[in-house]
């Protein structure tokens, strides 16, 4: 007998710790733990150290408090030109009331997909295709601030919406690789066009460089011909005037050595008219005399042709 109550007692103990520590809760961080009792919500846990009654108590659901992503399936959605394309989207969210979040609405995250797919086709249904294809940022935009309105019931607010592709029937998608093609090509076109007249111009400016330098070659050496040429004549003269200074000179001595020597007058005018003579160097065909010569010429003339005879 009192081996059977002392098992009972102990037994009554481990079940009393198990059902002690099956009540304690620790909930970590970035989560919450939404409490129910007797099935009505009770309360919202945060970060911590928890009790809750035994029986009476259950965790009816943990949240993630954590920004998330959700990535829907491409959704099916005709513009306003009767296009079809597929687009699929992402959503950047956070739960940020887990009481609204846990009795807001069935299977949020298929509720969030759905909304997203209505949205999205209310937005594209107002585009034309070349819109659709160029206006992600204020299809971005709108689809956030949408669904931000409808998930705030829930408990959800939606961060960001972003289109990841936009998918375009194949025809048209040909047809728009073609025309890239054919832009890409033109661009090439005009680029080559470009270089050639560049290439062009720069040759241009190069001949017309070496002509105006070459220009200013014949310039300077026509400068310095006619600077050597000049030269040439100016030494030549000052030459030339030595040459008769000196000449002149050495009569000039000549004629005083003679009139030192005594010789009469007519003896001084023949010496003149000799050094005339060698003035002219044969280079002149009249040399004007004075008149006080021209007798003695003549009889220098006269005695020189007795003498030959």
């Amino acid at each position: 007998m009192f081996d059977l109550a002392s098992l009972f007692l102990v037994v009554a103990i481990v079940l009393a710790i198990w059902l002690v520590v099956s009540c304690i809760r620790i909930v970590p961080q970035a989560q919450a733990y939404v409490i129910e009792r007797l099935g009505a919500y009770q309360g919202t846990w945060s970060v911590g150290f928890h009790m809750k009654l035994p029986i009476l108590d259950r965790v009816a659901k943990r949240v993630n408090l954590k920004e998330q992503v959700a990535d829907f399936a491409p959704q099916p959605v005709i513009t306003k030109d009767n296009v079809t394309m597929r687009i699929d989207t992402v959503v950047f969210y956070q739960i940020t009331d887990p009481k609204l979040f846990a009795y807001g609405v069935e299977r949020p995250m298929l509720a969030i997909e759905n909304l997203t797919a209505t949205t999205l086709r209310n937005i594209i249904g107002d585009l034309e295709l070349d819109q659709t294809l160029t206006s992600r940022e204020t299809i971005n935009t709108k689809m956030r601030a949408a669904l931000d309105i409808a998930t705030d019931p829930w408990g959800i607010k939606v961060n960001r919406v972003e289109l990841k592709n936009i998918i375009p029937p194949a025809e048209i998608q040909n047809a728009m690789e073609r025309q890239m093609k054919a832009e890409r090509e033109r661009r090439e076109a005009v680029t080559r066009a470009e270089g050639e007249k560049r290439a062009k111009i720069l040759e241009a400016e190069g001949v017309k460089e070496s002509v105006i330098l070459r220009a200013e070659a014949d310039k300077q050496s026509a400068i310095l011909r006619a600077e050597a040429e000049k030269e040439k004549m100016i030494r030549e003269a000052e030459g030339e005037a030595e040459a008769i200074l000196t000449v002149q000179k050495a009569n000039a001595d000549g004629i005083r050595m003679l009139r030192e020597a005594g010789a009469d007058e007519a003896v001084l005018k023949l010496k003149s008219l000799e050094a005339f003579e060698k003035v002219a160097d044969g280079q002149a065909t009249t040399i004007l005399l004075p008149a006080e010569l021209q007798g003695i010429a003549s009889l220098a003339a006269t005695f020189k042709e007795s003498v030959n005879r």
